[in-house]
């Protein structure tokens, strides 16, 4: 396998196992959505909008656009300030962002090349500083940084009481594309 193949298998990985979170958030009261946590950003909601976020405005960078923000984000907010974190107000508003976040990383994807792979890619941090990385980082980046925080929020579904907790794991998504019967 190559090295294109794989990242774009990584990031097939990262949409199925968002969109089973976003399955499962959907099950929850809003209550038990917004209930505080002390870990992640501090509750579902605020890191699905988070995980939401990092991959928009990652994008954004891989595509050349080095000073994103994410929809709902508010540039120069103060610390503190939760209501700019939020791309979205609803869950279903975010669910729909995200389809088309996915589509807009889908073709991003099929037009990869193992070429582009070692290029350089800037972004400017929120908290200032303009850094540049290879563009293979920052596409193994999104991906590890929606696993860790899959399974953040799957601590979260658990302890909010969910009823089912999703199984984000590379495994788990190849035994359901192999599934016989």
């Amino acid at each position: 396998m190559d090295a294109v193949t794989l990242v774009r298998r990584l990031h097939q990985h990262r949409t199925w196992a968002n969109h089973q979170l976003l399955a499962a958030a959907e099950k929850l009261s809003e209550e038990q959505l917004r209930r505080a946590f002390p870990i992640g950003q501090g509750s579902l909601w605020k890191t699905l909008c988070h995980l939401y976020a990092a991959e928009y405005i990652w994008l954004d960078a891989l595509e050349g656009q080095d000073q994103s923000l994410a929809p709902g984000d508010v540039a120069g907010k103060l610390p503190g300030n939760q209501e700019g974190d939020h791309a979205a107000r609803t869950l279903a508003e975010l669910a729909t962002r995200w389809v088309e976040l996915d589509d807009r990383w889908q073709q991003y994807l099929e037009t990869l090349t193992d070429d582009a792979l070692d290029e350089t890619i800037y972004k400017v941090r929120s908290t200032g500083g303009r850094y540049e990385f290879r563009r293979a980082d920052i596409l193994i980046h999104v991906c590890t940084h929606a696993h860790y925080t899959v399974a953040q929020a799957n601590n979260m579904l658990r302890h909010a009481g969910a009823e089912s907790i999703p199984d984000p794991m590379v495994i788990t998504l190849a035994r359901s594309e192999r599934a016989i019967g």
